[in-house]
């Protein structure tokens, strides 16, 4: 089913930056559309971005012109560089297959916190 392992959070202040970083082992990667989502505390999980096999980027409003979304398939890893952070960023960040577009994912991972001060 393959794993990911979600790293790179932390406590920043706003307008400040983080990257988030994700790698997947024991699946495949490469031929998969992939997504980061985040779930702040009595919210549903939501999506971010996501990014698709050709490399073409998409984002939430909320995050636009703010997050940028990359994928390095030789590594199995997926990126997320956050600037101009604010405090309704903060949340629990995940990687997993755009499940838009995939049925089965990968197990869900523990996730990264972010935390944005005011």
């Amino acid at each position: 089913q393959g794993q990911v392992v979600e790293s790179g959070g932390g406590l920043v202040q706003t307008g400040g930056s983080l990257t988030l970083s994700c790698v997947v082992s024991g699946s495949s990667f490469t031929p998969n559309a992939m997504a980061w989502y985040r779930q702040a505390p009595g919210n549903e999980r939501e999506l971010v971005a996501r990014i698709n096999t050709r490399n073409l980027p998409d984002y939430a409003d909320f995050v636009k012109g703010r997050f940028t979304i990359s994928r390095a398939n030789t590594r199995k890893t997926l990126t997320l560089q956050m600037d101009s952070l604010k405090p309704e960023d903060t949340a629990i960040y995940f990687c997993n297959k755009d499940r838009r577009v995939h049925s089965s994912l990968y197990s869900w991972g523990q996730g990264t916190q972010v935390t944005v001060s005011s």
